[in-house]
């Protein structure tokens, strides 16, 4: 019987001078015998296989060898290799034939590449050994571990390339600022490889880190923000605890020192000067400071105030919140005459500040600000801003009611003149000299149509009339007694036949136009002539009303259907004025409980208008006159358009008429014999009856010629006949009978004696005459006509 063993040879030493850790051995030996059944060369019978003893313990190799040569890993070997290369050695498991090469014959493992703990620490391999000619285990298999035995090849690593911090400035010694952290992917667990120390290469003396947690803290005291802000700090991890020969990483720390308000505000000038023209209006800004801050944001804002100074109650300071600057304004109107100078003492204070560091001194400043008024010509200056003026209603034309006052405020002291606003009294009731001021009155006043008047009053420089001013002068009238009073209101007042003595049939009371300051007070009373009225009296109620009271039983319509009652109302101003108002009392039947019924005429208050029947009469009188009138001149007008000469039968001598303006003969008014005989002795130009005449002739009067009284006679009987002739024309016409008095001044026109003349007669002279008798002097004008 043959017994194979499988002994594993496990090397603790090798010519590599490889580290390993002391072997775990585990020696299993037993005191009893394994059977085993199988098949064996002696027919079948058991065998007895006694129990081999081996070494077991991990394999270690080193990560990252670099030798010229495989890193040799160890021997896998069996009692049962007799040398004759009859076994072969088989490797499976992580890596095995790649990584992990096995020699079959002789069974040496060698690691084929660089091995690296940190991708794999950790190989579980398997390994047996069969006989090449049967195929099969001559041991069962067996499963060791490989285990990569760690070396400092990593370095420390942060877990950012770069950190962003920021600390306020004044920070105390020792004031954390960030953390930084850095890993080292070697083994923790084994040396120090792993061990990581921190150290700052940059940015001391002002910052400091702790070498274990990567803390940093300041390092200096009072670091200020407005000497430096920005700061960088490099940041060194170190593995092998920090000693000579371990492996470092760096990283950048940016860290910033933010604001506190520990600077207070400072103005760069102790005097600033400003000036302004004396027109400035309030609020006009003259100019800027600005007080500087090194600190930022909310810390540099700055509230300006005017602390002193004699002009503080004159100008003002704002503050820009965008700029952080003090703007200077006018507060009040500036006058250069009164004050030519200011001085203001301007503060400037930190609205936010920080009780930590109040120590330092007061966050304040002060400047002094000088502000000179510039001289401008101004325009006149009233003594008041506006006049109140009052003037009796009663008050003359001509009287001065007041008068408004201006001075030039200027150094020159210009003169000036006055003069009112036309536009604020177009009636031109007012007037002013210009001069002095003095208002009065171009125009009578009247209280109770306007009691107030509002003008406006200009003052003018004379040397520069640009400059002027206004102001509204308000004048009121006083009141004048001057109104009488009378009935407030139209009285329709009755009396009741079935009246008794000394029953109330009608209150009255009255109104003035007036306005007496101590307010109206009316009497009435009858009037004397009335004094004693045997049917009414009046009773003053003492209350400006009155009332009117019957004073006997009974009255009648059908002997008296209205009286007339004539009442005096005075008033008690001065002077005293007063009225009589006649009320028309009416007669009605009424009722018992004196209700009226009926009237028979209605009452009115006299002289105050007319009844409406009164009204109606007159309207149809001016009518029937109106009809009348039309008549009348549609008959003149069909008289005017018949012919002077009715028939041709009618051979009396007549004047035709050519539209002409001619007197002369056509005058027929009074028949004047002395018109008949020279026309020039008319005393007067008369208008015909018959025509209307549009220009009678003045003719140069002379002395009448009345001497033949027979041809009176004949007239006066030739008057009577045409007169009585019923064929005479139906107005006013002239006949002559062969006798036309002495010779006129004037021409004659008639064509009757042209026969008589020696050649043609020239009448050219009647065109001069005008267009009037242009018709005339077509017909004997022309030569051809003459000849025709």
């Amino acid at each position: 019987m043959r017994t194979y063993s499988l002994t594993v040879l496990l090397w603790s030493c090798m010519f590599h001078a490889i580290h390993m850790m002391p072997s775990q051995k585990r020696t299993n030996k037993h005191s009893h015998s394994e059977r085993i059944t199988g098949l064996s060369e002696n027919g079948g019978k058991t065998l007895h296989r006694t129990k081999r003893g081996w070494m077991w313990n991990q394999f270690f190799l080193l990560e990252e060898y670099t030798g010229p040569d495989t890193q040799y890993v160890g021997k896998l070997h069996t009692d049962q290799d007799k040398g004759d290369g009859n076994l072969k050695y088989i490797l499976t498991g992580d890596g095995a034939g790649s990584l992990f090469i096995i020699d079959e014959n002789t069974g040496d493992i060698h690691a084929a590449k660089k091995l690296d703990r940190e991708e794999k620490s950790l190989y579980v391999l398997r390994a047996k050994a069969i006989d090449r000619k049967t195929g099969r285990q001559v041991e069962p298999e067996s499963e060791f571990i490989i285990k990569i035995h760690d070396i400092n090849d990593n370095e420390p690593k942060f877990t950012k390339d770069m950190y962003t911090a920021s600390i306020p400035e004044m920070s105390g010694v020792g004031t954390s600022v960030i953390q930084v952290t850095a890993t080292d992917a070697d083994d923790a667990n084994y040396g120090n490889s792993a061990k990581v120390v921190y150290s700052i290469l940059q940015g001391q003396p002002y910052f400091s880190v702790d070498p274990e947690t990567g803390i940093i803290k300041t390092a200096l005291p009072d670091m200020s923000r407005e000497n430096r802000e920005q700061y960088q700090v490099v940041i060194q991890a170190k593995d092998m605890g920090g000693q000579m020969g371990g492996l470092s990483g760096t990283t950048t720390v940016n860290i910033t020192l933010t604001d506190v308000n520990d600077n207070p505000p400072r103005f760069p000038q102790s005097t600033y000067q400003f000036s302004s023209p004396e027109s400035a209006p309030p609020g006009t800004p003259l100019g800027r400071i600005k007080a500087n801050d090194p600190d930022v944001g909310e810390n540099a804002e700055i509230e300006y105030s005017i602390s002193n100074g004699d002009g503080s109650d004159m100008f003002d300071i704002v503050t820009d919140k965008d700029t952080q600057e003090g703007i200077i304004t006018v507060k009040k109107r500036l006058d250069f005459e009164k004050k030519m100078l200011y001085t203001l003492r301007v503060e400037a204070t930190n609205t936010h500040p920080d009780p930590r560091f109040l120590q330092l001194g007061p966050f304040k400043d002060t400047a002094l600000v000088k502000i000179s008024v510039e001289d401008i010509d101004e325009p006149p200056v009233f003594s008041r801003p506006w006049y109140l003026i009052e003037a009796d209603e009663d008050a003359k034309e001509g009287s001065i009611i007041g008068q408004v006052v201006a001075h030039d405020p200027d150094v020159t002291k210009n003169a000036i003149k006055y003069s009112v606003d036309r536009h604020t009294d177009l009636e031109r009731i007012f007037n002013i000299y210009s001069g002095n001021g003095s208002l009065f009155i171009s125009k009578p006043l009247d209280r109770e149509e306007t009691p107030w008047h509002n003008i406006t009053v200009i003052a003018t420089e004379i040397n520069n009339p640009k400059q002027s001013s206004q102001i509204p002068v308000f004048i009121r009238i006083l009141d004048i007694n001057d109104h009488a009073p009378e009935f407030a209101k139209y009285y329709e007042t009755f009396v009741c036949e079935n009246a008794k003595a000394g029953q109330l049939i009608q209150t009255v009371s009255a109104v003035d136009k007036d306005d007496p300051p101590q307010g109206h007070k009316f009497f009435f009373e009858l009037v004397p002539e009335f004094a004693v009225h045997p049917n009414f009296s009046i009773v003053d109620n003492k209350d400006n009303t009155a009332g009117i009271m019957t004073r006997r039983n009974g009255y009648s319509r059908s002997k008296m259907s209205t009286y007339l009652l004539p009442v005096i109302i005075f008033d008690n101003d001065y002077p005293i004025q007063s009225s009589t108002g006649t009320l028309t009392i009416r007669v009605c039947a009424c009722d018992s409980w004196g209700n009226m019924q009926s009237c028979n005429a209605e009452a009115f208050l006299l002289p105050a208008g007319l009844s409406t029947g009164a009204l109606v009469a007159i309207l149809l009188c001016i009518i029937i006159l109106l009809v009348l009138v039309v008549l009348f001149t549609a008959l003149k007008r069909q008289r005017k358009k018949e012919p002077l000469i009715i028939s041709k039968d009618d051979v009396r001598d007549n004047i035709v008429t050519y539209n002409d303006e001619g007197g002369g003969e056509e005058d027929t008014q009074a028949f004047d014999i002395g018109t008949l005989r020279n026309p020039e002795a008319r005393e007067e130009s008369k208008m015909r009856r018959d025509v209307i005449p549009e220009t009678i002739f003045q003719i140069r009067r002379t002395a009448p010629l009345w001497e033949n009284i027979d041809v009176q006679d004949f007239i006066h009987r030739r008057l009577k006949e045409n007169d009585l002739d019923p064929a005479a024309p139906p107005y006013d016409s002239l006949a002559t009978y062969a006798y036309e008095g002495n010779d006129s001044i004037a021409n004659s026109l008639s064509s009757l004696e042209s026969l008589t003349t020696e050649g043609n007669q020239d009448y050219d002279y009647l065109s001069d005459w005008g267009p009037r008798f242009k018709k005339l002097a077509d017909m004997y004008g022309g030569e051809d006509s003459d000849r025709d």
